[in-house]
Order: C-alpha cells, then sequence, then structure tokens
C-alpha cells in the first residue's frame, strides 16, 4: 500500500518521534537545578518532572488550510485508490477521515474492519458540491435547505432519508444518511477528482482519541494505510449532526455537537431540541456514551478543584481551558488557548488528548470548560472520553 504523504519541505522523522528527542534534549539542559514555574500557552506544552518544569514547543500552531502542502499527483493517486475500492485517510476542517467509495459496500466494509467499528454505527457521507445532496437523499426540507446553504461547505452534517444507491452498510440498515459537504480544500479536491460520494469517519481505531493530524493517522495505522497530509485541522472536532428524521413532525433534532455550533444552528432553526445519546440504535455518528477516549483514564474537574481529584494516583496530567495556576500540582499540564478561546481550544483538544496518552500517566484530569458555542463540543468530547 502506499505510505504517507508528508508535506513539502518537512524532515523524515515524524512530529512525534522529533518532539520526543527534543524533550531529551530539553531535559538536559534543565537539570541544572533552576526551577520555572511560568506556565505558557498554545503551542507551549509545560512538563514538570522531579520538581523541574520543562517547557518545550509544540507544531501546532497552524490555524489555516495550506494548498501547497498536497500536490495534484497526490490528489489524482488519492482518487484513483478511491475508484479501486481502497481506503484512503484525507484531511478535513474537523479530523482526518478515513474514506471509501461510498455507493461500494466491500469498500466500506474495510472501514469498519480496519477501524473495529461496529456495524451498527452509521457513517457520514461526504460530497464536493452542496447540489450532490439531491443525488443521495429523497427530499430536502427548506429547513435543511437553508441549514446547507449557510454552512456548506462546513462541518455541519444533515440527516435525511437516503435513496436506494445508498447501500445499507453505510446507514447500519437504516432507511436515513447522514450527509457532509467538507470545507478543506486537499477533500473537496480528492472527492471531486474520485467523483464519487464518500464514507469517511474520523481515521483512528474505533472509540480512540480522533486524529487532527497525517501523524496521529500514521502512528495507529502504519504503512498499512494510504494518508494523504494536509496539515493540522483547522477546527479540531467532528462536524455537528442535525437531523430531519427523528421526530414525528420532522422538525429538526441536534444529534451532535460539533464545529457549527448550537448556537450559529439555532440561527436559522430557531429553538433546537437535542438527542445527544442513543445507546441501542444510533441514528448517527457519534452517539455512544464512551467514545475519544485516551487509554489513560480521564476525569473531568466539575466544580471542584482539580487537584481534589488525584488522590490515588503518582503522575497526574491536566488539560486546562487556560493558564492555570495548579500546574505545579501535576506532572504535566497542557493549556488548550491562552485567552481561553473555545475555538482554539477545540482545535487543539485531540492533539493535547494524544500527547499526555503517551507519558505513562496514572490519570488525565481534564477542567471542564464554559458550556456554549464549542464549549459544548469540547465538553461532549470529554464526558465521552470520561465515560466508563
Amino acid at each position: 500500500m502506499a505510505k504517507l504523504f508528508p508535506p513539502h519541505g518537512s524532515g523524515g522523522a515524524s512530529p512525534s518521534r522529533r518532539h520526543a528527542a527534543q524533550h531529551s534534549r530539553q531535559h538536559a539542559a534543565i537539570n541544572s537545578g533552576k526551577k520555572t514555574t511560568a506556565f505558557q500557552c498554545l503551542g507551549i506544552s509545560l512538563i514538570a518532572s522531579n520538581r523541574f518544569v520543562l517547557l518545550s514547543k509544540i507544531d501546532n500552531s497552524k490555524t489555516v488550510f495550506s494548498n501547497s502542502m498536497t500536490t495534484d499527483e497526490q490528489i489524482q493517486n488519492a482518487a484513483e485508490l478511491l475508484k479501486r475500492g481502497e481506503l484512503v485517510a484525507f484531511p478535513t476542517e474537523t479530523v482526518y477521515g478515513l474514506g471509501a467509495n461510498a455507493l461500494d459496500p466491500i469498500a466500506v466494509a474495510k472501514i469498519f474492519e480496519l477501524k473495529g467499528r461496529p456495524k451498527f454505527d452509521p457513517l457520514i457521507v461526504h460530497i464536493a458540491d452542496p447540489n450532490q445532496l439531491s443525488d443521495l437523499v429523497e427530499t430536502v426540507p427548506p429547513l435543511a435547505a437553508e441549514l446547507t446553504e449557510k454552512f456548506w461547505p462546513g462541518p455541519l452534517s444533515i440527516v435525511l432519508k437516503k435513496k436506494p444507491c445508498v447501500p445499507d452498510i453505510v446507514t447500519a440498515g437504516l432507511q436515513t444518511v447522514a450527509i457532509r459537504c467538507p470545507q478543506h480544500p486537499v477533500a473537496a479536491k480528492i472527492i471531486r477528482a474520485a467523483d464519487l460520494p464518500i464514507s469517511a469517519p474520523s481515521a483512528n481505531k474505533f472509540g480512540m482519541v480522533s486524529p487532527t493530524t497525517a501523524a496521529h493517522v500514521a502512528d495507529q495505522f502504519g504503512d498499512s494505510l494510504h494518508v494523504v497530509d494536509g496539515g493540522p485541522c483547522k477546527i479540531g472536532v467532528e462536524s455537528a449532526v442535525v437531523s430531519f428524521v427523528d421526530s414525528d413532525d420532522g422538525s429538526p433534532r441536534l444529534l451532535r455537537h460539533g464545529g457549527v455550533t448550537q448556537e450559529q444552528i439555532e440561527t436559522v432553526t430557531g429553538p433546537i431540541q437535542s438527542k445527544i445519546h442513543e445507546e441501542s440504535q444510533p441514528t448517527s455518528p457519534g452517539q455512544l456514551s464512551r467514545h475519544y477516549s485516551p487509554r489513560t483514564r480521564l476525569v473531568i474537574a466539575e466544580g471542584v478543584a482539580a487537584e481534589s481529584l488525584c488522590e490515588g494516583a503518582d503522575r497526574v496530567g491536566l488539560i486546562c481551558l487556560a493558564p492555570a495556576n495548579a500546574a505545579d500540582s501535576f506532572v504535566a499540564c497542557e493549556v488548550l488557548s491562552q485567552q481561553g478561546c473555545l475555538r482554539e481550544a477545540a482545535a487543539n483538544l485531540f492533539s493535547v488528548m494524544r500527547r499526555l496518552d503517551e507519558m505513562d500517566l496514572d490519570l488525565i484530569v481534564a477542567e471542564a470548560v464554559p458550556e456554549q458555542d464549542l464549549g459544548r463540543a469540547i465538553m461532549d468530547r470529554l464526558r465521552r472520553a470520561a465515560a466508563k
């Protein structure tokens, strides 16, 4: 199988290996005995070890799309693989997706096999042009059309009644399908070049932390998967999902918080009811109570001090929205945004969880964030990550 295409100008080592090497050099530099207590901001990882504090630069500062990272040849190669029924991982503005031809049941089955995903959990189908929606669904209600007009391309998925051309394996046997038109230019180019709708859940093992860089995908799947590198994901959490088939009267229901916020959706729909958890028969991806989970146990500090949750654990990491005074109480601390910006925090959430998960900690404590705008999506992901 084809291997990960690195960005132009990048070195041979993966970001995670370069980061580890940098940590080793900096550990040596700070072991002179001087203790640093300043808490740093976005793009800075603070790691305390043996009473010393290590500051290291993290390469996650890019917040805009870069077309220069992916060549036309790489786009065409990816498209040809998809047309042949193979899997391709590619960037979207939310997370990296694991793509297959949505009209080919055998190709889609490979997604479930590689991820270890249960077949009762439906997939989202990605299209390159909003006008292609009518090719896959029976009808588009006026309110759904308004949402797509305002938020497509972008991080919003719409659930509607499917046409027979959409295989049952995509929808977990349901007569409905979730459709999205991604904003990322690389995703759009690949889908357009393949001239196919593409089923694409997050490109990670089922239930694990979603990938927001090509290196995250390669770390999980190695050389077994063709990965197109389009840089770090701009949004960093999955799409919001709105259904028009989960109510008797056809009114919209919010099935998942995501990159388009509830407040933004309600500017079109008015107040919207939600149906976020569904264990027995999910009608949308991301409805299972446990999901997006690191290997390390994670708990959320809601209404209590983060330090109070550390009893019985020697090596504890902290996730906080903005610089926190409690940093010295933890072996490692990750700040989501220096300014406490929820959009910045969402873009960094999964990368932060991954870095702490790689540190052989006993526990990760995540401080709660305000449940407004993208804070709803952040808390949704944290609660699912913490579920037992």
